[in-house]
């Protein structure tokens, strides 16, 4: 941590502070001091209501934890357990019938279909990446994955035999999409095409654009019969760029980094410098798609997700000498950012209806997302901004939001303009919730558990129902496994079928091939035939999934642990000692899954549950600890930034791993960010 300079009775880094005063205030036109004088009335306004929401939030969990301890080994009654939630208040009454009104939001959000990506905002050759997938290749997809259905590429240089099977499998997708796309080539109409040039054609459908790209003199056009060097995709429409699960920020250098970039990409100027292939090469950001009269973004529209309710950081310091709510820091700092791209001060501009897009993850409930949109409210006065330029994404991941979703939309009527689906956290919290209800299922039986399809069900019929369509994103969750694109293809159509206008991908490549799928499904008019379909009702979302038993084998039990604590490890020594956030983890079968705290939260809670609840011992807790750590080690015998695991049980990784089973019942709701923070924080010296 670096110096603390005063700033209105906030104890603020120094390097951050400066960051924020010439970087970010300055160039807007602000006033340095009042800006500081208003941020830290804002939080004197702001946290003391933030840490009594938290408060609320384990009073609640208490309450429940106490009803379920005081009915031990007897079913739940449905009707007496949903009685109980609303005399508590964990359950609230449903908001008359209404529409959102937000305004201003750009199609990619409000009128267009396709995939997002979710990108660590701390690197910024990955986030370039995500920025720049607005635009991707499919023969390079099709070349490059197991998407396609042809024996892989041998090596030595391009495969001429798999070249040749990409250019069918693009020709078949082609003629799916586009009926009458050749004539287009030849001069003839095609009620698709909407603009061509020397060297290409553009197309359109269902709001994507495709793009045919002819080239004889290209080594794929030359051999082609039309001279179609690849087909480029629409893909990526939308990015989050992260500073919350994915990431790794515990103190006021890793905020500065993180601000930094963000501001980077958002101001245009971000460029990256790095070795591949033994070339030098900078990556920057790509320009716009200019097609005669036609100018189409090069670039994906981004969001940024800030941090939760929960997490403090010493970034600042309070009057008082307490860490600042990460939340409310991130709500200034990202939307004075944000406010560079409204006042037009950027090479490129990201929203075309001059709003800021705030993802805010973790939210529990009604009263949390009305704190948000006051906060948002307080923000844009202290930057000057008209009303509702904050716009907000919820996300559905959490049980008391789940439960209350139409109220919490609500809460933030104006300014919503997306709501989104997520099986880990949700099941992180739902484990945590009913801890002491009785042992749960296995986690792979979580996803055909009653409560995850309701959950579902749910949070598209809820968003239509309060107007959501044509104004806001209903999004589904993440595709983890980036190297299985075969069965992502297989799996992941059934989104945009369940009327979700986007999903999570992995990577910029899984953008492009899940973009087929938008292409395939006319989202919108899936959701006009669901508008009128009932809403699964709460007692399926109540359902806890407990076991009918906990009669396993041993062998059964072993391997549950096995998998948690081989996952659990995978991600958190990268955490820990390398301050990686998210990245694609081996699982224990070797398959490599994108990881980020989610997933720890569910494995973690998973085990902690078992423990409890006497399905297994502490003693085969570490048995799997122990070996998994053996697995993690060789699975990770090639970077050679990696510190092992197996003889280093004192060292901050593993002992942090420990800790999150261990003490995972008394963690806020099962997350894990508390112990990773302190633990990174022994790590970095801190």
């Amino acid at each position: 941590m670096s110096d603390r300079v005063e700033r209105s009775g906030l104890k603020v880094d120094a390097a951050l502070a400066a960051f924020i005063e010439n970087e970010v205030v300055a160039p807007l036109g602000r006033d340095v001091a009042q800006f500081w004088a208003g941020f830290a009335a804002l939080t004197d306004r702001f946290v003391p209501v933030n840490r009594a929401l938290l408060a609320k939030r384990d009073d609640l969990q208490a309450q429940i934890d106490a009803w379920h301890t005081a009915r031990a080994d007897q079913p739940i009654d449905a009707a007496e357990y949903q009685a109980f939630l609303r005399e508590i208040g964990y359950l609230v009454p449903e908001p008359a019938p209404f529409q959102v009104g937000t305004q201003n939001v750009d199609p990619e959000i409000a009128t267009m279909a396709g995939p997002q990506l979710v990108v660590p905002v701390l690197n910024a050759r990955f986030l370039l990446n995500a920025a720049n997938a607005r635009w991707g290749s499919l023969y390079d997809a099709y070349y490059g994955t197991d998407a396609l259905d042809a024996p892989p590429a041998r090596p030595g240089g391009y495969d001429e035999d798999r070249g040749a099977a990409v250019i069918a499998a693009a020709r078949k997708f082609l003629n799916s999409a586009i009926p009458g796309w050749e004539a287009a080539l030849a001069g003839e109409a095609c009620e698709y095409l909407v603009a061509s040039k020397p060297g290409g054609y553009l197309f359109r459908n269902n709001g994507l654009h495709i793009e045919v790209v002819v080239d004889p003199a290209h080594p794929v056009g030359k051999t082609d019969p039309l001279s179609i060097a690849d087909v480029i995709l629409e893909s990526a429409l939308t990015t989050i760029c992260d500073l919350e699960d994915s990431v790794a920020a515990v103190d006021g250098e890793d905020k500065l980094n993180a601000y930094r970039n963000w501001l980077g990409v958002i101001r245009g100027d971000l460029a990256e410098t790095f070795e591949k292939g033994g070339r030098t090469m900078t990556r920057t950001l790509n320009g716009d798609r200019v097609w005669g009269d036609l100018t189409l973004p090069g670039r994906s529209l981004l969001f940024v997700r800030n941090v939760g309710h929960l997490m403090t950081n010493p970034a600042i310091l309070l009057a008082d000498g307490s860490e600042i709510p990460e939340g409310i820091m991130d709500a200034v700092v990202t939307s004075a950012i944000g406010a560079h791209d409204v006042r037009g001060l950027c090479r490129f501009g990201n929203s075309r209806h001059g709003s800021i897009y705030i993802v805010k993850p973790k939210q529990h409930g009604p009263e949390e997302c009305a704190f948000t949109n006051d906060l948002f409210d307080a923000v844009e006065d202290l930057l000057g901004l008209p009303r509702h330029t904050v716009k907000v994404g919820v996300m559905d991941e959490e049980r008391r939001t789940s439960a209350n979703l139409a109220a919490c939309i609500h809460a933030v009527k104006d300014r919503i303009v997306f709501i989104n689906t997520g099986f880990l956290d949700r099941t992180g919290d739902e484990i945590h919730t009913s801890m002491r209800a009785g042992a749960m299922i296995r986690k792979a039986d979580m996803k055909a558990s009653s409560w995850i399809a309701a959950y579902e069900a749910r949070n598209v019929q809820i968003g239509l129902s309060c107007g959501l369509s044509g104004k806001a994103q209903i999004g589904k969750g993440m595709w983890a496994a980036p190297d299985l694109m075969g069965e992502m293809m297989v799996q992941k159509i059934g989104h945009p079928k369940s009327g979700a206008n986007t999903a999570w991908v992995p990577s910029p490549t899984a953008a492009t091939l899940h973009a087929m799928h938008y292409h395939a499904v006319d989202v919108f008019a899936v959701q006009r035939e669901l508008a009128d379909k009932p809403t699964p009702g709460l007692e399926p979302l109540l359902t806890v999934p407990l076991a009918a038993g906990t009669n396993w084998s041993d062998e059964e039990v072993r391997a549950e642990l096995d998998n948690n604590a081989q996952g659990l490890l995978g991600y958190v020594v990268r955490w820990i000692d390398q301050g990686v956030g998210c990245s694609k983890v081996p699982d224990i079968n070797d398959v490599g899954l994108m990881e980020d705290r989610a997933t720890l939260r569910i494995s973690s809670q998973h085990m902690a549950n078992w423990l409890l609840h006497g399905v297994c011992t502490q003693e085969q807790i570490m048995d799997s600890l122990r070996r998994m750590a053996a697995k993690v080690d060789a699975q990770n015998a090639g970077d050679p930034l990696y510190e092992p695991l197996v003889s280093n049980e004192e060292a901050p990784a593993f002992r942090a791993a420990l800790d999150l089973v261990f003490k995972g019942v008394e963690q806020p709701s099962g997350y894990t960010e508390p112990l990773l923070h302190q633990w990174r924080r022994v790590k970095k010296g801190g």
